[in-house]
């Protein structure tokens, strides 16, 4: 099985992402694997990276494709950097499923 951005934690899900702000659209990409091995997520929004709207374009986005409250979705690390680690509330189980779903639908992971 390939790597995944995310892990099960007790509180929901940790993810990995990478976002590319001022984006044609908002939109999550698929899988890559970085120069380091990580695996990440890619998501583009339209938003600039400018007094963290584009991370609140992120919030956005992820709160609409999984189906859960923006105010559930906490950044963890990475305010300022486009590589960011986020903590999503809820049943992690789900939200991997849902992830899983989203990444193999919208993009094609790179290895």
């Amino acid at each position: 099985m390939a790597a995944r951005p995310w892990t099960i934690s007790a509180e929901g899900l940790m993810l990995s992402l990478r976002l590319t702000p001022k984006g044609r659209r908002d939109a999550i990409e698929g899988i890559d694997i970085l120069a380091d091995g990580r695996a990440v997520l890619r998501a583009r929004v339209r938003a600039a990276a400018s007094e963290g709207a584009a991370n609140a374009a992120l919030a956005s986005l992820l709160s609409k494709a999984l189906g859960v409250a923006a105010s559930r979705i906490h950044l963890v690390a990475g305010s300022t950097g486009r590589v960011k680690r986020l903590r999503i509330d809820g049943d992690g189980r789900a939200l991997a499923a849902a992830l899983e779903r989203l990444a193999n639908v919208n993009g094609q992971e790179t290895q």
